[in-house]
């Protein structure tokens, strides 16, 4: 018997622009309850309120991307199509065999929707019993291998979402922000390496407290659907226990899944009506839309930022019985902001401070800075250093993590570093620093009317190079490779890395710019992020802190809680 409540209305939440320069448009795609149909039998599902979501029974709900959250899966469809199509009548021809298209309604519902890219390559191709060799990552597009076609298909999407943008399901967003009301933990998984790119450019990313992608699971060793594992580990980061959490899916492998790591509910999207495959193939609840599932008003959710130095006893009583890992940014968090990188020099009472804890806990530097540079800024053997944004990571006891995905853009990075440095040559105070993985562009010194004609310059270069992408610091602009990588998953790698992913550590990470916050989302709900700022905005940190100063204070109040005590 289903119980009946209408879905809250949500207060519109303040969302940060999109970090990626994306020039994708943005549709919101409104599904009318009008519309929505009703179905007789057991398994009968209303207009409104299939179920009810409560507080009370649930801690957090993992959304599917594609079909879920945005309408991607169609897009998806259509790309794998053509691919195949392509393939599959040359195929024919040289070997005298009929053209058998691929069939949307079938073969991507049985073969490819929801395994990572790959996997559907090699699922679809066995049931035509074709056999093609893996290739290798840098085969080219349409090569007749599983990773030539895997990235044909991945160029074809990027194509249709570039020229006419990314769909969001309303009723969808209108759901999340009534989970999020009620302080329900909320995270995105996608067998895509595509869901960071999209969720960027589709101003969604600050919706979710954990996300994991197509390139954690390449990183993290993560099985594909109808494997459980890329919801366990949501769920994982999340500190949430599969029986009081909810998987939310479109796709038959997603609810096998689902089911398979013991969630407590999951829910089918059949947006196309398949009701029935969803039910049979382990879904408990299946609707047409997210409008028919409601969230009940259990709790107040108070939401504050208040300063970790005043809020010392509040972190201890969570520390208490753990271990403690700090780690911070270094510019503008161990240093204060300098008018150009060679001039950030750590004071000696901050290196003491930062020494001291290091003495009762695990302390690493993430940062920006080329992991050769902040190493030799920093000298102190001990720590952890994650450089680059974190494709480059070393440490004591022969830690040494190269980013494979980073190396391959080398040679793009060489050739857009010589292009900005002829172009932004005759501009006085630009300086163009080359690192291994990243080109900075720093404009702290360019006079305010120059500074236009120097993110006009980065644009005009950055078009050029497909492969890169603009990102933002303070008073920087910096061209990186175009991949889902960034402090968050550095951090992510480093606690895997040091054995300190269990329940029984508290992680920390203190920064001051943009590009923390992706460190900041990844401790939603398992750590503590910390945010160093002289004024105040939309953050996905805890707490905060005013300046370096403020820091060091605070390092020296968290060493007393580096031995996990009582």
């Amino acid at each position: 018997m289903t119980r009946s409540i209408d879905i809250l209305p949500y207060e519109p939440a303040i969302i940060p622009a999109a970090k990626y320069n994306r020039n994708i448009c943005i549709r919101r795609k409104v599904i009318s309850p009008g519309n929505l149909k009703q179905t007789g039998g057991a398994s009968m599902v209303h207009k409104k309120s299939a179920y009810t979501i409560s507080r009370e029974d649930f801690d957090a709900v993992i959304f599917d991307l594609d079909g879920v959250v945005t309408d991607t899966a169609s897009v998806h469809a259509d790309a794998w199509k053509k691919m195949f199509d392509e393939f599959l009548s040359q195929y024919a021809a040289c070997n005298n065999k009929p053209f058998q298209p691929f069939d949307i309604d079938a073969d991507y519902r049985l073969y490819v929707d929801g395994k990572p890219r790959f996997d559907g390559v090699r699922s679809f191709l066995r049931s035509r019993g074709v056999n093609l060799p893996e290739g290798q990552p840098d085969d080219l597009p349409g090569t007749e291998s599983i990773h030539g076609l895997g990235k044909l298909k991945n160029e074809y999407f990027l194509k249709h979402i570039g020229d006419h943008g990314a769909e969001v399901y309303d009723s969808t967003i209108d759901f999340i922000h009534s989970l999020k009301k009620q302080g329900c933990k909320t995270a995105i998984i996608s067998s895509s390496r595509n869901c960071a790119m999209i969720l960027d450019s589709t101003n969604l990313s600050s919706l979710f407290d954990v996300r994991v992608d197509g390139l954690d699971s390449e990183v993290l060793g993560i099985k594909g659907k109808p494997a459980p594992d890329i919801f366990l580990e949501a769920a994982r980061q999340l500190k949430a226990k599969p029986e009081r959490a909810v998987v939310i899916e479109d796709a038959i492998s997603g609810v096998q899944a689902g089911k398979a790591g013991k969630f407590r509910l999951v829910v089918g999207v059949a947006r196309t009506g398949d009701k029935e495959s969803l039910l049979e193939n382990g879904a408990d609840v299946v609707v047409e839309d997210l409008s028919e599932i409601g969230v009940r008003n259990d709790i107040e959710v108070i939401h504050g930022l208040p300063s970790a130095l005043d809020s010392i006893d509040d972190i201890a009583n969570q520390a208490r019985g753990k271990r403690i890992a700090v780690f911070l940014d270094y510019d503008g968090t161990l240093t204060p902001i300098v008018e150009t990188p060679d001039k950030a020099i750590m004071a000696e009472d901050m290196r003491e401070a930062v020494i001291k804890l290091s003495n009762n806990c695990t302390v690493g530097i993430i940062s920006g800075r080329d992991l050769k540079d902040v190493q030799e800024k920093v000298e102190i053997d001990s720590f952890v250093y994650a450089g680059s944004h974190g494709f480059d990571i070393a440490g004591p006891e022969g830690l040494n993590i190269k980013s494979q995905a980073g190396a391959e853009f080398l040679p793009v990075l060489d050739k857009a570093e010589k292009e900005l440095s002829e172009k932004l040559r005759s501009i006085e105070g630009v300086f163009v620093e080359r690192k291994k993985f990243a080109i900075a562009i720093h404009y702290r010194l360019v006079t305010p009317e120059k500074a236009e004609l120097v993110d006009e310059i980065v644009d005009k270069v950055a078009s050029v190079y497909p492969e890169l992408r603009k990102a933002y610091g303070k008073k920087i602009f910096e061209l990186q490779p175009d991949i889902d990588w960034h402090k968050g998953k550095a951090l992510l790698t480093l606690l895997k890395a040091l054995k300190l992913d269990g329940d029984d550590v508290l992680p920390f990470y203190i920064g001051d710019d943009v590009t923390d916050e992706d460190a900041f989302w990844t401790l939603k709900g398992s750590g503590i992020g910390i945010v160093v700022w002289d004024e105040p905005y939309e953050t996905a940190a805890s707490y905060s802190l005013k300046n370096p100063e403020e820091v060091r204070k605070f390092l020296l109040k968290l060493i007393p809680l580096g031995g996990g005590h009582e």
